[in-house]
């Protein structure tokens, strides 16, 4: 049972928002719309499947369903209790694996974590065995989940935190996305990603943690490719409403990732999203999230500071994030 899940015949707690952490609430970062689009009024009752959210979530690969849950299990247990998660000190100093563990090629090689060009001919560096922590190439920091993209010598650098099944999140790439990856290009701040699992945590599944694990196969090929499958798998076009896990099914990540170009045809990218190479990795991005402070999303930090736009909240627009960017660079 996935963290956040209630047993079959349960309800989800109609107070709980399913884009914050539980028991972390955030005054300064309202809740989104009560009424998003797709979010449903309540839980419908179990459907055939046995799931409280109408049926069992949509079917993983076979070859890796037992690596995948074995991944899940290991970080559940240590920060669910009752079903709630729980970061703590003690928590935030803890990791899926050492960097012992960390399946490295030469540097500068597809999957040796080396922060180097964003050519599109690299390939998955390919699991050891299960359990294995695989950095992607263009990662950094002793698991990887350092995830920086744009100048090093930028002056300035953005933190974006997202939940890839996060409907608002989707919402945020669609509007503020396009600007983004301009404004990487123009050099005027780095972006450094951060990636939860709230949803699989509040509603119960496996789609923002497999979704998580493909991205990461894209960033092994390329930072553009990142950045391009990133905003396929949150277009309006491709996006599930939050009730439905269907990323958590390779074939559809895998029907998505046909929309770019660079991942048409890249058997090594199908063979690591198939495989589950990057499950690890995946895992230690969202314990890093876990243990950051920051409790919901969509969020987005200049040099450390809060971005808001109308209300207090996210902006959630090309207008107000600009506004928003060129208030901080002001210094306020």
């Amino acid at each position: 049972m996935w963290p956040g899940q209630q047993p079959p015949g349960g309800e989800q707690n109609p107070q709980q928002n399913p884009y914050q952490q539980p028991e972390h609430p955030q005054p300064a970062h309202p809740p989104p719309p009560a009424q998003p689009p797709g979010f449903p009024p309540g839980p419908p009752p179990p459907g055939p499947g046995g799931g409280p959210w109408g049926g069992a979530p949509a079917p993983a690969d076979p070859r890796r369903k037992a690596g995948l849950t074995a991944v899940i299990a290991v970080a559940a247990a240590a920060a669910v209790v009752a079903g709630v998660l729980v970061v703590t000190d003690d928590d935030k100093g803890s990791r899926g694996g050492s960097s012992d563990d960390v399946v490295q090629g030469p540097p500068g090689a597809p999957g040796s974590g080396d922060s180097g060009g964003s050519g599109d001919s690299g390939g998955s560096g390919g699991s050891e065995g299960p359990g294995n922590l695989v950095t992607p190439a263009h990662s950094s920091g002793p698991s990887g989940t350092t995830v920086v993209i744009g100048e090093a010598d930028a002056g300035h650098t953005l933190d974006v935190y997202e939940d890839l099944r996060c409907p608002p999140c989707a919402t945020f790439e669609q509007e503020v996305g396009p600007t983004i990856a301009k404004d990487i290009k123009a050099g005027k701040y780095k972006v450094s990603f951060h990636f939860a699992a709230i949803l699989d945590k509040n509603m119960g599944g496996s789609g923002s943690a497999n979704a998580l694990s493909a991205l990461g196969a894209a960033l092994d090929v390329s930072t553009d490719t990142f950045l391009d499958y990133k905003a396929a798998l949150m277009s309006s076009k491709n996006h599930p409403e939050e009730n439905k896990d269907s990323y958590a099914d390779d074939n559809q990540l895998l029907a998505v990732s046909q929309e770019v170009y660079a991942l048409k045809t890249n058997a090594s990218f199908q063979e690591a999203l198939r495989e589950g190479t990057y499950d690890p990795w995946a895992q230690e991005m969202i314990t890093d999230f876990d243990a950051s402070g920051v409790n919901s999303t969509p969020t987005v930090k200049l040099d450390d500071s809060q971005l808001t736009g109308s209300g207090g909240s996210t902006p959630m627009t090309a207008t107000e994030f600009t506004e928003a960017v060129k208030k901080q660079l002001k210094g306020g």
